[in-house]
C-alpha cells in the first residue's frame, strides 16, 4: 500500500473516532446536595405545630417546592433521635422523611432506597414538633440519586421521564453513579441529586457538575 493512501486511511479513522466521541460525548448535569428532609401533610403539620398552623417560607425550591423556617425533630425505634430536621414545602398528600444511609445507622434502624414517593412498606419513624408527636408507620426512606429535567433538557440529553442512567464525576475520586433516575417536569431545573453521603465520599459539593454516560 502506498504511503499517501496509508496517511489518508489513518487521518480517516481518526476523524472517525473522533466524530463518534463527540456524538457520544456526556451531557453535563449540576449537582445539588440534599440533606435530610421530611415531608408533611396538613394534618401533620397541624398536629406537629398547632390547629390552623402553616408553614412558613424560608427559601425557595425548583418545582415550587421551598424550605420552610419549620423543623422538627425524627425518632426511631431504639429511641435514637436527629434533631433540626428541616420540612420541605408545600404540603403533600403523605408524609415522607428523607435520610441518609449514614442518618439510618444512627437512628438504629433499616432505611429501604425508594424513589420519593414511594414509602408503602418503608421504615416506620416518630415525628416530634413543639406541640405534639406524629408516628408514622412507614414514610422514611433513603432517596434514590435522581436527576431533574425539563422536557428540553431531556431531549437534548436523549432521555425520557423513568429512564434510569449512569453518571460520572470527573474528580479526584472519579465516582460513576449508576441506577440514575430520570424525572422530567415543566416545572424542573436541571439538577442531579444526591445525598449527603453519596456526596462525602465522592468529594463532590454543590455546583459541581457531572456527565450522563451514554
Amino acid at each position: 500500500m502506498e504511503t499517501n493512501n496509508i496517511e489518508l486511511i489513518t487521518k480517516m479513522v481518526i476523524q472517525a473516532i473522533n466524530d463518534n466521541e463527540s456524538k457520544t460525548s456526556g451531557f453535563v448535569v449540576p449537582i445539588g446536595v440534599s440533606a435530610r428532609h421530611i415531608h408533611l401533610t396538613q394534618e401533620h403539620v397541624e398536629a406537629l405545630f398547632g390547629p390552623g398552623y402553616q408553614l412558613t417560607k424560608k427559601k425557595e425550591l425548583m418545582g415550587g417546592q421551598f424550605a420552610s423556617n419549620e423543623q422538627v425533630t425524627i425518632v426511631g425505634l431504639k429511641l435514637r433521635a436527629i434533631e433540626n430536621v428541616r420540612i420541605l414545602g408545600p404540603v403533600r398528600k403523605a408524609s415522607q422523611v428523607e435520610v441518609s444511609a449514614t442518618d439510618a445507622i444512627k437512628l438504629g434502624m433499616k432505611v429501604p432506597v425508594r424513589e420519593s414517593g414511594d414509602v408503602k412498606g418503608s421504615a416506620p419513624i416518630a415525628v416530634v414538633g413543639p406541640k405534639g408527636v406524629v408516628y408514622l408507620d412507614e414514610g422514611c426512606i433513603v432517596a434514590m440519586r435522581h436527576i431533574h429535567m425539563s422536557p428540553k433538557d431531556a431531549a437534548a440529553a436523549g432521555v425520557k421521564d423513568g429512564d434510569i442512567v449512569s453518571v460520572k464525576a470527573d474528580n479526584e475520586r472519579g465516582t460513576t453513579f449508576n441506577h440514575v433516575k430520570i424525572r422530567v417536569h415543566e416545572s424542573f431545573t436541571l439538577e442531579m441529586h444526591i445525598d449527603t453521603d453519596e456526596a462525602n465520599a465522592s468529594q463532590i459539593k454543590t455546583g459541581d457538575t457531572v456527565e450522563i454516560i451514554k
